[in-house]
């Protein structure tokens, strides 16, 4: 029983939990009086957060540190003159999916997301470089002043040109591994729902470490479990002294308290029963009627409502409060009801539910009393993710139907799937991850229409498990992919095949996969959406004029009227409102001719875009009594000074929800 605190509220500690839902990384432990810890703000770490610029001055504390920690927490936060541009010649179905695959740096890709996608992802699954000294890791260089990145990332970066081998014979190798990862894990982190779940694949090496940078991203509070996934039961043929047969997935929660899977169920058809409402198993298999809280000694007044016995004679229910363990009702059992004490050596056990609850139990059926014990049935249960994952057949009810599934976690049947996929002999990509494994750990959600994010994706297995999820029960699930334009060697397969990148793969296998699909449910799924939007991350449309305008010389001046870059299309500029306004990049798009200007329709109403030059007062006339949500303009599209003096009024007066801006 907890105690009354009969003092005010600890008005630093509230300050200090409000810090920690907005800087979880912020809060560490100190030394207090007496030689106890206690919970408090590491406030270098949080001027780092504030600042623009590298703060120095670490104290001693309980914390993860590593050359170069305050570089990434600066590349994080540090702003980006960046876009995704449009690519519909690489896209299937870009009018009308929902799906995205951006290529592009993940970090850039993350923070263009964020207006759009901010606590919107559901499900966020990655398998980055498990840094073993044979891959990549992307160099980060942005240990600078904000003023001067922002000027440095508006010029377009080579593709590829920011991977770098991170072989063991690096002095940082550890720390360069952490410093990419630790900033694309913050940024993640905002993308995700207050009950959304990350999952991150990742092998021994890099494990302990990416724990303890996922405890100072997410709270350790938010851990849920380390998962050991089987991928080889013969084991490794390349490890040493142990041959290593597991893989690890790590999963975190956005909120512990809030996040949630899909209920138990036994491994054994054996445990599954039936009745007249269908098959059920016992949830938690314990007796509902027993709390967790351990025993309370009998008191005199026991009136609360948690404290009662239930009788039941096969047909109805009777719920009495007791006055004591010893007082039986005579009345009830000699009319053929049997009681269901709570009670156990003159101890009184304090009920699980509330009567009312019992009697709602009760009518939906939900109860079996069997020998002693009261049973809650559970009709619809589906897969709790076991803390080992092995390559066998599991017995499971999904939506209350007993089916029998296996998990072939294996990497090398992964592989050869994908070889089928794309009709090849040889390895396309290497180690691809497993579709069968990603499609499990969606399984775990109890919904089937939420977002669902990778941004290493790889040779997109991701994607291709979201396809195949919806196609088995007509979900609405839609995924983001985000994949380096990571150059293929001149002497693999992939190339040889006439793919240049690992995009250029991933894209593929989406369509191939797809179209598979498809196929096979073409009767039960006929809408599925196999498509996706490419979207490629590139320098910003505009000009450095519409960035630092008091940067450029008189001389200059004629040359910039036009702050748009030459090469940039409507589309270009459309997409780029997008990620400014927040509005969501897989809405659809239409075009509509009004007095003789191009104007892009998003969503029906809720953005009207019109980037051309020569706009009149007749024209605004026109497009605001569309009455749009939003709408934008070139700030050079004007025919005149007094049009763009006189459009806001015009809105005002026409259309005064309108929210308008120009570019």
């Amino acid at each position: 029983m907890e105690k009354l605190k009969l003092h005010s509220p600890d008005f630093t500690q509230e300050n200090i939990a409000k810090l920690a839902e907005l800087f979880p990384n912020c809060v560490t432990e100190s030394r207090a009086e007496g030689d106890t810890m206690k919970r408090a703000i590491d406030f270098d770490q949080l001027r780092q957060e504030l600042s623009t610029a590298i703060v120095e001055g670490p104290q001693e504390r309980y914390q993860l540190n590593w050359p170069g920690k305050r570089e990434a927490l600066l590349t994080a936060n540090a702003p980006i003159a960046k876009t995704l541009r449009p690519c519909r010649e690489e896209s299937v179905d870009f009018d009308t999916t929902q799906n995205l695959f951006i290529e592009g740096d993940n970090l850039d890709a993350l923070k263009l997301l964020r207006e759009t996608y901010l606590n919107k992802v559901k499900m966020i699954y990655i398998d980055p470089p498990y840094n073993t000294g044979k891959d990549f890791i992307y160099e980060d260089d942005f240990a600078e002043k904000t003023e001067e990145f922002l000027t440095r990332s508006n010029q377009k970066n080579a593709e590829g040109g920011r991977l770098v081998a991170n072989t063991e014979a690096n002095g940082r190798f550890h720390s360069d591994w952490l410093s990419m990862m630790y900033p694309r894990l913050k940024l993640s982190r905002n993308l995700l729902s207050d009950d959304g779940v990350l999952f991150i694949s990742i092998d021994d090496n890099e494990q302990d470490n990416l724990k303890k940078i996922c405890d100072e991203t997410f709270g350790s509070e938010n851990y849920v479990a380390l998962i050991a996934v089987e991928i080889n039961p013969k084991g490794r043929k390349n490890s040493r002294f142990i041959s290593v047969s597991n893989d690890f997935c790590l999963v975190y929660a956005k909120n512990k308290e809030l996040s949630y899977f899909v209920e138990n169920i036994p491994k054994s058809m054996s445990d599954m029963q039936e009745d007249e409402n269908g098959d059920f198993v016992h949830k938690s298999g314990k007796r509902v009627l027993v709390g967790e809280n351990g025993f309370n000694k009998l008191v005199t007044d026991l009136s609360s409502e948690k404290h009662y016995s239930v009788y039941f004679d096969g047909t109805s229910i009777e719920i009495k409060i007791e006055q004591g363990v010893a007082e039986l009702d005579a009345a009830l059992l000699g009319r053929g009801f049997k009681r269901f004490v709570s009670t156990r050596a003159g101890y009184f056990i304090e009920n699980t539910y509330t009567k009312n609850k019992i009697v709602s139990l009760f009518e939906s059926g939900a109860l079996e009393f069997k020998d002693d014990k009261i049973f809650e049935k559970n009709f619809n249960s589906k897969i709790r993710m076991k803390s080992i994952l092995v390559n066998k057949k599991y017995d499971a009810l999904v939506n209350g139907q007993a089916v029998e599934f296996s998990i072939d976690v294996k990497t090398t049947s992964a592989g050869s799937a994908l070889k089928n996929l794309f009709e090849s002999k040889e390895a396309i990509f290497p180690a691809p991850k497993n579709v069968s494994f990603i499609k499990l750990l969606i399984s775990l959600f109890d919904c089937n229409e939420f977002t669902i994010l990778d941004f290493f994706s790889g040779s997109g297995s991701t994607a291709e498990a979201v396809l195949k999820a919806n196609s088995e029960d007509g979900g609405k699930r839609r995924f983001i992919t985000v994949q380096l334009p990571e150059h293929c060697e001149e002497k693999s397969e992939a190339f040889k095949a006439g793919y240049k990148t690992i995009a250029e793969i991933g894209k593929e296998r989406i369509r191939r996969a797809g179209q598979s699909i498809k196929a096979e449910n073409a009767l039960t799924t006929p809408d599925l959406d196999i498509g996706f939007r490419v979207l490629k991350v590139d320098s910003s449309n505009m000009k450095d004029v519409y960035y630092a305008p008091d940067a450029v010389k008189q001389v200059d001046l004629p040359g910039q009227v036009n702050n748009i870059r030459e090469e940039r299309t409507p589309e270009d500029l459309l997409f780029q409102v997008l990620l400014d306004w927040g509005v969501d990049l897989t809405l659809p798009i239409t075009q509509e001719a009004i007095n003789g200007k191009q104007v892009f329709f998003v969503d029906g109403d809720a953005l009207a875009a019109c980037f051309e030059s020569g706009i009149n007062e007749e024209f605004v006339k026109t497009l605001a009594a569309r009455h749009p949500l939003r709408a934008v303009f070139r700030d050079a599209g004007f025919g005149s000074d007094s049009v763009k003096i006189n459009i806001e009024q015009i809105f005002k007066l026409i259309s005064p929800t309108t929210e308008v801006k120009s570019i």
